[in-house]
């Protein structure tokens, strides 16, 4: 009895642990480097998640993301921004840009296809 009483309150805790992670915990915020052209430029690293996960553009300006996809996962092998109308395939060990222009100031998520990786854009 006591054993599993052990066992359910490791396991509740785990839970927890790993819903803090993804819904509560703090990640750092990467600016867009703005190119000479009037471009701003954001490399992103598919293995797992996206790194980085939160990225800081202007509005106005036109951005180019570049993602490189470092696995063959199912899940990766599409990003998806919902708020642009944009879902596009990523290709295992390829770089694929997606390029726009954000025209509104707001926080707006991409994910993976099936929704369970996800990243911010954040346009200011």
């Amino acid at each position: 009895m006591l054993m599993k009483l052990i066992v359910t309150i490791s396991g509740l805790m785990l839970i927890i642990l790993v819903n803090w992670y993804f819904l509560f915990s703090k990640r750092k915020a990467f600016q867009a480097e703005t190119k000479e052209i009037g471009l701003q430029e954001v490399k992103i690293v598919v293995k797992g998640g996206y790194s980085p996960d939160v990225i800081v553009v202007k509005k106005g300006i036109p951005v180019r993301l570049d993602f490189y996809r470092e696995e063959t996962a199912d899940c990766s092998d599409t990003i998806v921004f919902g708020d642009f109308n944009i879902r596009k395939p990523l290709p295992a060990f390829k770089t694929t840009a997606i390029e726009f222009t954000p025209e509104k100031k707001g926080e707006y998520v991409f994910t993976c296809g099936m929704g369970m990786m996800r990243g911010k854009l954040i346009v200011r």
